[in-house]
Protein backbone atom coordinates (compact mmCIF):
# COMPACT_ATOMS: atom_id res chain seq x y z
CA UNK A 1 0.00 0.00 0.00
CA UNK A 2 1.44 3.54 -0.83
CA UNK A 3 2.51 5.92 1.88
CA UNK A 4 1.70 9.49 2.14
CA UNK A 5 4.83 11.74 1.88
CA UNK A 6 3.61 14.19 4.29
CA UNK A 7 2.45 11.56 7.41
CA UNK A 8 6.29 10.45 7.10
CA UNK A 9 7.70 13.78 7.39
CA UNK A 10 9.41 14.44 11.39
CA UNK A 11 9.15 17.80 12.97
CA UNK A 12 12.38 18.92 11.86
CA UNK A 13 11.43 18.60 8.07
CA UNK A 14 7.45 19.98 8.31
CA UNK A 15 9.17 23.13 9.83
CA UNK A 16 11.98 23.30 7.23
CA UNK A 17 9.35 23.26 4.84
CA UNK A 18 7.05 25.92 6.25
CA UNK A 19 10.22 28.21 6.15
CA UNK A 20 10.16 27.91 2.47
CA UNK A 21 7.08 28.25 2.42
CA UNK A 22 7.22 31.59 4.55
CA UNK A 23 10.69 32.96 2.79
CA UNK A 24 8.38 33.17 -0.57
CA UNK A 25 11.71 32.23 -2.93
CA UNK A 26 9.73 30.48 -5.49
CA UNK A 27 5.92 29.78 -6.19
CA UNK A 28 4.83 26.89 -3.23
CA UNK A 29 3.65 24.81 -6.39
CA UNK A 30 7.42 24.08 -7.27
CA UNK A 31 7.82 23.13 -3.37
CA UNK A 32 5.00 20.70 -3.19
CA UNK A 33 6.33 19.30 -6.83
CA UNK A 34 9.66 18.81 -5.33
CA UNK A 35 8.98 16.99 -2.08
CA UNK A 36 5.80 15.32 -3.31
CA UNK A 37 3.68 16.67 -0.79
CA UNK A 38 0.04 19.25 -1.51
CA UNK A 39 -0.39 22.63 -1.70
CA UNK A 40 -2.96 22.31 1.05
CA UNK A 41 -0.12 20.50 3.14
CA UNK A 42 2.34 23.18 2.86
CA UNK A 43 0.03 26.26 3.92
CA UNK A 44 -1.11 24.42 6.62
CA UNK A 45 2.68 24.13 7.76
CA UNK A 46 3.09 27.68 6.71
CA UNK A 47 0.08 28.63 9.05
CA UNK A 48 1.64 27.06 12.17
CA UNK A 49 4.71 28.24 11.57
CA UNK A 50 3.53 31.75 10.86
CA UNK A 51 0.82 31.53 14.23
CA UNK A 52 4.49 30.83 16.13
CA UNK A 53 6.46 33.67 14.83
CA UNK A 54 3.36 35.63 15.52
CA UNK A 55 3.69 34.81 19.47
CA UNK A 56 7.16 35.19 20.05
CA UNK A 57 7.11 38.59 18.12
CA UNK A 58 4.05 40.12 19.30
CA UNK A 59 4.52 43.60 20.84
CA UNK A 60 3.50 44.60 24.38
CA UNK A 61 2.46 47.85 23.30
CA UNK A 62 -1.23 48.63 23.68
CA UNK A 63 -2.97 49.94 20.25
CA UNK A 64 -2.82 53.51 21.22
CA UNK A 65 0.97 53.03 22.17
CA UNK A 66 3.48 55.84 20.49
CA UNK A 67 5.36 53.04 18.76
CA UNK A 68 8.19 55.46 16.86
CA UNK A 69 7.96 59.19 15.75
CA UNK A 70 8.36 60.25 11.94
CA UNK A 71 9.22 64.56 10.86
CA UNK A 72 6.77 64.81 8.30
CA UNK A 73 8.16 66.81 6.30
CA UNK A 74 7.20 68.73 2.30
CA UNK A 75 8.96 66.42 0.74
CA UNK A 76 8.50 63.44 2.94
CA UNK A 77 4.78 63.90 1.70
CA UNK A 78 5.82 63.95 -2.25
CA UNK A 79 7.56 61.23 -1.61
CA UNK A 80 4.73 59.80 -0.01
CA UNK A 81 2.12 60.12 -2.83
CA UNK A 82 4.75 58.93 -5.36
CA UNK A 83 4.73 55.67 -3.36
CA UNK A 84 1.15 55.52 -3.19
CA UNK A 85 0.55 56.46 -7.28
CA UNK A 86 3.62 53.93 -8.13
CA UNK A 87 4.43 51.16 -5.24
CA UNK A 88 0.56 50.74 -4.35
CA UNK A 89 -0.97 51.47 -8.27
CA UNK A 90 -4.07 54.45 -6.07
CA UNK A 91 -5.40 56.49 -8.13
CA UNK A 92 -4.78 60.09 -7.73
CA UNK A 93 -8.48 60.84 -5.65
CA UNK A 94 -7.53 58.02 -3.91
CA UNK A 95 -4.13 59.66 -2.70
CA UNK A 96 -6.12 63.03 -1.93
CA UNK A 97 -8.74 61.02 0.37
CA UNK A 98 -6.04 59.15 1.98
CA UNK A 99 -4.15 62.15 2.97
CA UNK A 100 -7.40 64.16 3.85
CA UNK A 101 -8.23 61.07 6.72
CA UNK A 102 -5.20 59.96 8.18
CA UNK A 103 -2.75 63.13 7.76
CA UNK A 104 -5.34 66.08 7.99
CA UNK A 105 -3.62 67.24 4.75
CA UNK A 106 -5.64 68.76 2.13
CA UNK A 107 -4.18 68.94 -1.18
CA UNK A 108 -6.19 69.10 -4.56
CA UNK A 109 -5.99 66.79 -7.45
CA UNK A 110 -3.68 69.14 -9.41
CA UNK A 111 -1.28 69.33 -6.89
CA UNK A 112 -0.88 65.46 -7.26
CA UNK A 113 -0.73 65.71 -10.50
CA UNK A 114 1.96 68.62 -10.38
CA UNK A 115 4.00 66.34 -7.59
CA UNK A 116 4.46 63.36 -10.61
CA UNK A 117 5.61 65.67 -13.30
CA UNK A 118 8.11 67.55 -11.32
CA UNK A 119 10.01 64.47 -10.90
CA UNK A 120 9.52 62.96 -14.79
CA UNK A 121 12.47 65.27 -16.01
CA UNK A 122 15.12 63.63 -13.70
CA UNK A 123 13.22 60.01 -14.70
CA UNK A 124 13.47 60.97 -18.16
CA UNK A 125 17.58 61.61 -18.42
CA UNK A 126 18.59 58.70 -16.34
CA UNK A 127 16.47 56.54 -18.89
CA UNK A 128 17.83 58.22 -21.57
CA UNK A 129 21.58 57.92 -20.11
CA UNK A 130 21.34 54.23 -19.94
CA UNK A 131 23.63 52.02 -21.86
CA UNK A 132 22.00 49.19 -24.06
CA UNK A 133 24.60 48.00 -25.69
CA UNK A 134 24.77 44.57 -23.31
CA UNK A 135 21.19 44.02 -24.59
CA UNK A 136 21.20 40.75 -26.32
CA UNK A 137 17.78 39.20 -27.00
CA UNK A 138 14.88 41.83 -26.25
CA UNK A 139 10.97 41.47 -27.05
CA UNK A 140 8.49 43.24 -28.29
CA UNK A 141 4.63 43.91 -28.63
CA UNK A 142 1.64 46.20 -28.22
CA UNK A 143 -1.10 46.60 -25.37
CA UNK A 144 -4.10 49.30 -25.80
CA UNK A 145 -4.44 52.65 -23.89
CA UNK A 146 -8.22 54.73 -24.69
CA UNK A 147 -8.17 52.78 -28.26
CA UNK A 148 -4.31 53.87 -28.85
CA UNK A 149 -1.29 51.28 -29.20
CA UNK A 150 1.03 51.17 -26.40
CA UNK A 151 4.17 50.00 -27.54
CA UNK A 152 6.82 47.81 -25.27
CA UNK A 153 9.96 46.63 -25.37
CA UNK A 154 12.30 44.62 -22.86
CA UNK A 155 15.39 42.73 -22.29
CA UNK A 156 14.78 39.44 -21.86
CA UNK A 157 17.43 38.81 -19.52
CA UNK A 158 17.28 41.68 -17.40
CA UNK A 159 13.49 42.30 -17.61
CA UNK A 160 14.61 45.66 -18.31
CA UNK A 161 11.63 47.73 -19.92
CA UNK A 162 13.90 50.17 -22.43
CA UNK A 163 10.64 51.25 -24.54
CA UNK A 164 7.35 52.05 -23.27
CA UNK A 165 5.74 54.75 -25.60
CA UNK A 166 2.27 55.92 -26.67
CA UNK A 167 1.70 56.39 -30.27
CA UNK A 168 -1.37 57.12 -32.51
CA UNK A 169 -0.36 54.23 -34.67
CA UNK A 170 1.45 50.49 -34.78
CA UNK A 171 2.49 50.76 -37.95
CA UNK A 172 6.15 50.45 -38.97
CA UNK A 173 7.31 54.21 -39.28
CA UNK A 174 5.74 54.92 -35.37
CA UNK A 175 8.20 51.27 -34.57
CA UNK A 176 11.14 52.40 -36.95
CA UNK A 177 11.69 56.06 -35.06
CA UNK A 178 11.48 54.00 -31.81
CA UNK A 179 14.32 51.73 -32.67
CA UNK A 180 16.24 54.10 -34.04
CA UNK A 181 16.51 56.29 -31.10
CA UNK A 182 17.07 53.29 -28.90
CA UNK A 183 20.42 52.53 -31.37
CA UNK A 184 21.17 55.72 -30.51
CA UNK A 185 21.43 54.39 -26.83
CA UNK A 186 23.68 51.35 -27.99
CA UNK A 187 20.71 48.87 -28.47
CA UNK A 188 21.22 46.31 -31.39
CA UNK A 189 20.25 43.17 -29.79
CA UNK A 190 21.23 39.61 -31.75
CA UNK A 191 17.40 38.83 -31.94
CA UNK A 192 14.39 39.80 -30.91
CA UNK A 193 10.87 37.83 -30.24
CA UNK A 194 7.63 38.76 -31.12
CA UNK A 195 3.89 37.56 -32.42
CA UNK A 196 3.29 38.45 -36.09
CA UNK A 197 2.25 42.04 -35.90
CA UNK A 198 3.02 43.23 -39.31
CA UNK A 199 3.63 46.95 -38.37
CA UNK A 200 6.22 45.90 -35.25
CA UNK A 201 8.21 43.73 -37.75
CA UNK A 202 8.23 46.16 -40.54
CA UNK A 203 9.35 48.83 -38.04
CA UNK A 204 12.21 46.16 -36.92
CA UNK A 205 12.87 45.48 -40.58
CA UNK A 206 13.54 49.16 -40.99
CA UNK A 207 15.69 50.28 -38.28
CA UNK A 208 17.87 47.06 -37.49
CA UNK A 209 17.75 45.21 -40.99
CA UNK A 210 20.17 42.94 -39.52
CA UNK A 211 18.28 41.92 -36.71
CA UNK A 212 16.67 38.05 -36.72
CA UNK A 213 12.64 38.47 -35.04
CA UNK A 214 12.03 34.98 -34.32
CA UNK A 215 8.48 34.15 -33.50
CA UNK A 216 6.28 33.66 -30.19
CA UNK A 217 5.78 30.25 -29.81
CA UNK A 218 2.80 31.03 -27.31
CA UNK A 219 0.99 32.90 -29.77
CA UNK A 220 0.91 29.86 -32.38
CA UNK A 221 -0.03 27.74 -29.79
CA UNK A 222 -2.79 29.85 -28.43
CA UNK A 223 -4.46 29.74 -31.63
CA UNK A 224 -4.54 25.82 -32.24
CA UNK A 225 -5.57 25.81 -28.33
CA UNK A 226 -8.38 28.19 -29.07
CA UNK A 227 -9.50 26.17 -32.04
CA UNK A 228 -9.12 22.50 -30.51
CA UNK A 229 -11.30 24.39 -27.53
CA UNK A 230 -13.98 25.65 -29.73
CA UNK A 231 -14.46 22.46 -31.62
CA UNK A 232 -14.56 20.29 -28.68
CA UNK A 233 -17.41 22.45 -27.47
CA UNK A 234 -19.16 22.23 -31.02
CA UNK A 235 -19.03 18.46 -30.41
CA UNK A 236 -21.05 18.95 -27.48
CA UNK A 237 -23.02 20.77 -28.47
CA UNK A 238 -23.93 18.67 -31.39
CA UNK A 239 -24.51 15.63 -29.05
CA UNK A 240 -26.74 17.88 -26.94
CA UNK A 241 -28.63 18.33 -30.10
CA UNK A 242 -28.66 14.78 -31.45
CA UNK A 243 -29.53 13.30 -28.06
CA UNK A 244 -32.68 16.25 -27.85
CA UNK A 245 -33.79 15.08 -31.25
CA UNK A 246 -33.91 10.93 -30.53
CA UNK A 247 -35.99 12.44 -27.26
CA UNK A 248 -38.08 13.68 -29.66
CA UNK A 249 -38.15 11.03 -32.00
CA UNK A 250 -39.16 8.75 -29.72
CA UNK A 251 -41.82 10.45 -28.64
CA UNK A 252 -43.48 11.00 -32.24
CA UNK A 253 -43.08 7.40 -33.04
CA UNK A 254 -45.45 6.81 -30.16
CA UNK A 255 -47.73 8.83 -31.98
CA UNK A 256 -46.79 7.60 -35.28
CA UNK A 257 -45.23 10.53 -36.71
CA UNK A 258 -41.21 9.64 -36.47
CA UNK A 259 -41.23 9.82 -40.12
CA UNK A 260 -41.60 14.07 -39.49
CA UNK A 261 -37.87 13.78 -37.52
CA UNK A 262 -35.96 11.78 -39.45
CA UNK A 263 -33.95 13.67 -41.75
CA UNK A 264 -33.45 16.12 -38.71
CA UNK A 265 -31.73 13.10 -36.55
CA UNK A 266 -29.69 12.17 -39.53
CA UNK A 267 -28.40 15.80 -40.26
CA UNK A 268 -27.74 16.05 -36.23
CA UNK A 269 -25.91 12.25 -36.39
CA UNK A 270 -23.73 13.44 -39.26
CA UNK A 271 -23.26 16.71 -37.89
CA UNK A 272 -22.55 15.06 -34.44
CA UNK A 273 -19.91 12.29 -36.00
CA UNK A 274 -18.25 15.15 -37.85
CA UNK A 275 -17.53 17.29 -35.15
CA UNK A 276 -16.29 14.72 -32.65
CA UNK A 277 -13.64 13.61 -35.76
CA UNK A 278 -12.41 17.15 -36.10
CA UNK A 279 -12.02 17.68 -32.35
CA UNK A 280 -9.93 14.42 -32.04
CA UNK A 281 -7.95 15.53 -34.86
CA UNK A 282 -7.12 19.00 -34.00
CA UNK A 283 -6.14 17.99 -30.46
CA UNK A 284 -3.85 15.62 -32.29
CA UNK A 285 -2.09 18.06 -34.41
CA UNK A 286 -1.97 20.31 -31.82
CA UNK A 287 -0.46 17.55 -28.73
CA UNK A 288 2.30 17.36 -31.48
CA UNK A 289 3.03 20.69 -31.92
CA UNK A 290 3.48 21.18 -28.51
CA UNK A 291 4.96 18.51 -27.04
CA UNK A 292 7.45 17.31 -30.25
CA UNK A 293 7.31 20.27 -33.08
CA UNK A 294 7.40 23.23 -30.97
CA UNK A 295 8.90 22.43 -27.32
CA UNK A 296 12.09 22.89 -26.70
CA UNK A 297 14.28 19.70 -25.80
CA UNK A 298 13.18 18.31 -29.38
CA UNK A 299 14.58 16.90 -32.72
CA UNK A 300 16.75 19.14 -34.75
CA UNK A 301 15.41 21.88 -37.09
CA UNK A 302 14.92 19.76 -40.48
CA UNK A 303 12.79 16.80 -38.23
CA UNK A 304 10.73 19.77 -36.66
CA UNK A 305 10.01 21.42 -40.19
CA UNK A 306 8.82 18.14 -41.66
CA UNK A 307 6.87 17.77 -39.39
CA UNK A 308 5.35 21.00 -39.22
CA UNK A 309 4.82 20.77 -42.92
CA UNK A 310 2.74 17.70 -42.04
CA UNK A 311 0.69 18.80 -39.25
CA UNK A 312 -0.17 22.07 -42.06
CA UNK A 313 -1.01 19.62 -44.64
CA UNK A 314 -3.31 17.56 -41.98
CA UNK A 315 -5.49 20.90 -41.47
CA UNK A 316 -5.23 21.33 -45.06
CA UNK A 317 -7.51 18.31 -45.71
CA UNK A 318 -9.93 18.80 -43.07
CA UNK A 319 -10.17 22.90 -43.75
CA UNK A 320 -13.09 22.12 -45.86
CA UNK A 321 -15.49 20.58 -43.03
CA UNK A 322 -15.34 23.55 -40.74
CA UNK A 323 -13.68 26.43 -43.25
CA UNK A 324 -14.64 29.54 -41.51
CA UNK A 325 -12.77 28.33 -38.65
CA UNK A 326 -9.50 26.05 -39.65
CA UNK A 327 -8.94 28.03 -42.36
CA UNK A 328 -7.55 31.63 -40.28
CA UNK A 329 -5.43 29.04 -37.99
CA UNK A 330 -3.74 27.41 -40.84
CA UNK A 331 -2.91 30.14 -42.95
CA UNK A 332 -1.29 31.72 -39.78
CA UNK A 333 0.44 28.96 -38.91
CA UNK A 334 1.66 28.46 -42.46
CA UNK A 335 2.97 32.10 -43.03
CA UNK A 336 4.79 32.07 -39.22
CA UNK A 337 6.57 28.67 -39.75
CA UNK A 338 10.13 29.91 -40.44
CA UNK A 339 9.76 32.31 -37.51
CA UNK A 340 8.42 29.93 -34.84
CA UNK A 341 10.82 26.87 -35.67
CA UNK A 342 14.29 29.34 -35.71
CA UNK A 343 14.74 28.77 -31.99
CA UNK A 344 15.34 25.26 -33.23
CA UNK A 345 17.89 26.34 -34.94
CA UNK A 346 19.83 28.37 -32.69
CA UNK A 347 19.76 25.42 -30.76
CA UNK A 348 20.82 23.16 -33.24
CA UNK A 349 24.29 25.52 -33.73
CA UNK A 350 24.38 25.68 -29.76
CA UNK A 351 24.25 21.52 -29.03
CA UNK A 352 26.96 21.41 -32.00
CA UNK A 353 29.22 23.88 -30.81
CA UNK A 354 28.99 21.39 -27.06
CA UNK A 355 29.78 18.13 -29.47
CA UNK A 356 32.90 19.74 -31.04
CA UNK A 357 33.64 21.29 -27.43
CA UNK A 358 33.67 17.96 -25.74
CA UNK A 359 34.68 15.92 -28.85
CA UNK A 360 31.49 13.84 -28.15
CA UNK A 361 29.11 12.74 -30.79
CA UNK A 362 26.10 15.13 -31.60
CA UNK A 363 23.67 12.55 -31.46
CA UNK A 364 24.34 11.83 -28.15
CA UNK A 365 23.97 15.72 -26.71
CA UNK A 366 20.85 15.66 -29.00
CA UNK A 367 19.90 12.65 -26.75
CA UNK A 368 20.74 13.83 -23.54
CA UNK A 369 19.03 17.38 -24.02
CA UNK A 370 15.69 15.67 -25.22
CA UNK A 371 16.41 14.03 -21.93
CA UNK A 372 16.04 17.27 -20.01
CA UNK A 373 12.44 17.69 -22.02
CA UNK A 374 11.08 15.15 -20.28
CA UNK A 375 9.53 15.80 -16.44
CA UNK A 376 12.02 14.76 -13.74
CA UNK A 377 9.18 13.19 -11.97
CA UNK A 378 9.12 10.66 -14.91
CA UNK A 379 11.24 7.16 -14.95
CA UNK A 380 12.02 7.53 -18.47
CA UNK A 381 14.05 10.62 -17.84
CA UNK A 382 16.10 8.74 -15.66
CA UNK A 383 16.28 5.62 -17.73
CA UNK A 384 17.21 7.82 -20.81
CA UNK A 385 20.52 9.95 -19.23
CA UNK A 386 21.54 6.63 -17.21
CA UNK A 387 21.86 5.66 -20.81
CA UNK A 388 23.72 8.81 -22.14
CA UNK A 389 25.77 8.69 -18.86
CA UNK A 390 27.11 5.26 -20.15
CA UNK A 391 28.26 6.65 -23.62
CA UNK A 392 29.73 10.11 -21.93
CA UNK A 393 31.53 8.33 -18.81
CA UNK A 394 33.28 10.78 -17.22
CA UNK A 395 32.39 13.91 -19.40
CA UNK A 396 28.69 13.31 -18.49
CA UNK A 397 28.39 15.76 -16.18
CA UNK A 398 30.43 18.77 -17.98
CA UNK A 399 28.20 18.03 -20.82
CA UNK A 400 25.14 17.95 -19.21
CA UNK A 401 25.95 21.80 -17.69
CA UNK A 402 26.49 22.71 -20.96
CA UNK A 403 23.17 21.42 -22.34
CA UNK A 404 21.51 22.68 -19.26
CA UNK A 405 22.80 26.24 -20.34
CA UNK A 406 22.31 25.58 -23.57
CA UNK A 407 18.56 25.49 -23.24
CA UNK A 408 18.26 27.84 -20.77
CA UNK A 409 19.28 30.30 -23.01
CA UNK A 410 17.44 29.79 -25.77
CA UNK A 411 14.08 31.39 -25.73
CA UNK A 412 11.06 30.31 -28.05
CA UNK A 413 8.12 32.37 -26.57
CA UNK A 414 7.82 36.12 -25.68
CA UNK A 415 6.66 35.03 -22.03
CA UNK A 416 8.63 38.20 -20.09
CA UNK A 417 6.91 40.88 -22.35
CA UNK A 418 3.15 39.56 -21.65
CA UNK A 419 3.85 39.54 -18.20
CA UNK A 420 5.08 43.14 -18.23
CA UNK A 421 1.82 43.58 -19.99
CA UNK A 422 -0.29 42.58 -17.21
CA UNK A 423 1.68 44.60 -14.85
CA UNK A 424 1.09 47.57 -17.39
CA UNK A 425 -2.78 47.38 -17.50
CA UNK A 426 -3.14 47.44 -13.73
CA UNK A 427 -1.49 51.12 -14.00
CA UNK A 428 -3.20 52.17 -17.17
CA UNK A 429 -6.57 51.10 -16.10
CA UNK A 430 -6.70 53.62 -13.21
CA UNK A 431 -5.87 56.69 -16.11
CA UNK A 432 -8.00 57.78 -18.80
CA UNK A 433 -5.55 59.64 -20.30
CA UNK A 434 -1.96 58.55 -20.29
CA UNK A 435 1.08 60.51 -22.05
CA UNK A 436 4.87 60.02 -22.57
CA UNK A 437 5.39 61.79 -19.40
CA UNK A 438 3.85 59.93 -16.72
CA UNK A 439 4.69 56.50 -19.33
CA UNK A 440 8.36 57.82 -19.09
CA UNK A 441 8.00 58.00 -14.88
CA UNK A 442 6.65 54.75 -14.64
CA UNK A 443 9.50 53.08 -16.96
CA UNK A 444 12.26 54.65 -14.37
CA UNK A 445 10.10 52.97 -11.29
CA UNK A 446 9.72 49.60 -13.30
CA UNK A 447 13.19 49.23 -14.09
CA UNK A 448 14.86 50.61 -10.94
CA UNK A 449 12.64 49.11 -8.31
CA UNK A 450 13.77 45.59 -6.76
CA UNK A 451 12.03 42.52 -6.99
CA UNK A 452 10.63 41.36 -3.61
CA UNK A 453 10.16 37.86 -5.14
CA UNK A 454 11.13 35.69 -8.46
CA UNK A 455 11.15 31.83 -9.84
CA UNK A 456 14.72 32.55 -9.91
CA UNK A 457 16.28 33.05 -6.96
CA UNK A 458 19.66 35.50 -8.65
CA UNK A 459 16.95 38.51 -8.90
CA UNK A 460 14.89 38.67 -5.44
CA UNK A 461 16.44 41.47 -3.91
CA UNK A 462 17.78 43.22 -7.53
CA UNK A 463 16.48 45.56 -9.92
CA UNK A 464 16.51 45.16 -13.48
CA UNK A 465 18.67 47.89 -13.89
CA UNK A 466 20.83 46.35 -11.32
CA UNK A 467 20.74 42.89 -13.32
CA UNK A 468 21.19 44.68 -16.73
CA UNK A 469 24.72 46.57 -15.63
CA UNK A 470 25.83 44.17 -12.69
CA UNK A 471 26.33 47.28 -10.53
CA UNK A 472 24.09 48.67 -7.74
CA UNK A 473 22.68 51.69 -7.59
CA UNK A 474 20.93 53.85 -4.89
CA UNK A 475 16.47 53.90 -3.82
CA UNK A 476 14.33 54.84 -6.64
CA UNK A 477 13.21 57.99 -4.46
CA UNK A 478 17.41 58.69 -4.35
CA UNK A 479 17.69 58.75 -7.97
CA UNK A 480 15.00 61.44 -8.10
CA UNK A 481 16.71 63.60 -5.37
CA UNK A 482 14.85 62.82 -2.59
CA UNK A 483 16.59 62.15 0.92
CA UNK A 484 15.13 58.86 2.76
CA UNK A 485 13.20 59.96 6.92
CA UNK A 486 14.90 58.43 9.41
CA UNK A 487 12.14 57.48 11.79
CA UNK A 488 13.09 58.54 15.60
CA UNK A 489 11.99 56.57 19.18
CA UNK A 490 9.41 57.12 20.84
Amino acid sequence: MATCTASCLDAESRKHLALEVLARKEPVIRIAERNDVSRKFLYHQAAKADSALNKVFESKAGADDVLFYLPVTKSWLWQFVLALILICRSSIRGVVELLRDLFQVRISVGTVHNITRTCVEKARTINLAQDLSSIQEGTHDELFQAGKPVLVGADLRSTYCYLLALEDHRDADSWGVHLLDLKEQGLHPERIIADAGKGLRAGQALAWSDVACHGDVFHGLRELGQLTSYLEHRAVGATSARETLERKMNRARKKSKGNTLSKKLALARADESKFIQLSKDVSTLTQWMQKDILCLAGPDFSTRKELYSFVIAQLTLIEPLCEYRIRPVRRSLENQQNDLLAFAKLLDVKLLEISKRFHVCPEVVRELAQAKGIHDTSSLRWERETQVHRKLKDSFHAVEQAVLQALADTPRASSLIENLNSRLRNYFSLRKLIGSDYLDLLRFFLNHRTFMRSEHPERVGKSPVELLTGQKHLHWLQLLGFTPCCRQAA
